[in-house]
């Protein structure tokens, strides 16, 4: 499971109280999560100005809590789980011209990596820390949920110094050119193979595309290149601490990966805009697969659970108001059914991917009830024992024969 450093006089300072670790470990292990390490009594890195690293709290956090890989969602989870905030409603703000920035993808994209989608943060504000923390959540995301960008690729970019409307290619390598991030000198993409080849963090990204007859790359409306995905972003438009509009770009083989990273990103940092929680939608013209559509899609996916289900998984006898207020607890708004007298209708956030089954909601009101709090008792001797099914069996052997041979 992924464990995240967070700053701890930050985090105390965002859940608003000084916990001692014994408390901090009772929160974690309440929530369902687990706190690895605190550093404060450890001799820590110093930086380049003899400056000590701040003490800092490692988290150890489920390995499908996307929403939980930085700083911003450790922070938000817990206060809305402790009462102190209720969960962030997060909408759509067109600009004020009611135009809409454009993205056209070319039907060559099909060939290399066919999915992308993007969003547009205005009028946002960095601080070191929040810089530090948006570059750190793309990292992990893309080794986690992208599997090391094979599934999805992210780039950021100073919307200023771009010009709209943009374009969604593939082309030959040797038709590509640009300065990539931190470089002044201009290459072509077979030029930044060789160059890139021995590198330590981006080497190892090369494989994804190097064997492709084209290469995707994302222009603007004058042919300044803003990346090449997944490989690097260009140094044109390159994210600063002064950077105010960000835009996103998402380029993807998995369609429903593509848009849980664009809304876990969209909803971590949309706080520190101007207007929090606000995101500029932008058009994307896909018209040869019919993805074309605006993105982000904010609305919550909605979905029934059942109280009774809840209640005798659980061993509790709790009221459909009461499971409804302990889902709040957990990030969902929850109502009783007005059509059925055992269900909830159940508005899951844009940030909860991991929910799949009403066995998730199911384990959610648990955490909210509090696991020691759940009954305790022995099942019944009669009860079944049980065994994995053979097409798990054969999953297994199939993953380790894939992992034997080397395929990502």
């Amino acid at each position: 499971m992924p464990t995240i450093p967070v700053d701890k006089a930050a985090l105390f300072k965002a859940l608003g109280k000084e916990y001692t670790r014994e408390e901090f470990d009772v929160l974690c292990f309440d929530f369902g999560i687990e706190l690895d390490e605190d550093t404060s009594d450890q001799k820590r890195p110093v930086d380049s100005n003899g400056v000590e690293e701040p003490p800092q709290l490692k988290i150890e956090i489920p390995a499908n809590r996307y929403d939980m890989l930085c700083f911003e969602g450790i922070a938000m989870n817990l206060n809305v789980f402790l009462g102190r905030q209720p969960m962030p409603n997060y909408t759509l703000k067109p600009p004020s011209s009611g135009k809409l920035e454009t993205v056209t993808v070319s039907k060559d994209t099909e060939r290399i990596r066919p999915y992308f989608s993007c969003a547009i943060l205005r009028n946002i504000t960095f601080t070191p820390e929040r810089y530090a923390s948006f570059i750190a959540l793309q990292d992990k995301l893309h080794a986690n949920l992208a599997r090391n960008r094979t599934l999805v690729a992210i780039g950021t970019h100073d919307l200023d110094t771009i010009q709209g409307p943009f374009s969604y290619e593939a082309l030959p390598p040797k038709d590509i050119k640009f300065a990539p991030l931190n470089q002044s000198k201009e290459m072509t993409g077979e030029e930044m193979m060789q160059f890139y080849e021995k590198d330590k963090h981006l080497g190892k990204f090369l494989p994804i595309i190097r064997d492709s007859d084209v290469y995707p790359i994302i222009y603007d409306s004058n042919r300044q290149v803003l990346s090449m995905p997944p490989i690097i972003n260009s140094d044109h438009s390159k994210i600063k601490l002064s950077t105010r509009n960000v835009f996103i770009d998402i380029t993807a083989t998995d369609k429903t990966k593509l848009e849980i990273v664009n809304h876990i990103l969209v909803a971590m940092f949309s706080q520190y805009c101007a207007e929090p929680f606000t995101i500029e939608p932008v058009k994307i013209v896909s018209e040869h697969n019919g993805e074309s559509r605006e993105a982000p899609d904010l609305t919550p996916r909605s979905t029934q659970a059942s109280a009774s289900f809840i209640n005798s998984v659980c061993g509790l006898d709790l009221s459909r108001e009461n499971i409804s207020d302990l889902l709040k607890k957990m990030c969902y708004h929850s109502r009783p059914s007005t059509t059925d007298a055992d269900h909830l209708d159940v508005d899951i956030p844009i940030t909860r991917a991991d929910i799949l089954h009403q066995a998730d909601i199911m384990e959610d009101a648990a955490i909210a009830y509090g696991f020691n709090n759940l009954p305790r008792y022995f099942p019944a001797t009669h009860a079944a024992v049980a065994a994995a099914l053979p097409v798990n069996k054969l999953a297994d052997i199939l993953r380790f024969e894939a992992a034997m041979a080397g395929w990502a």
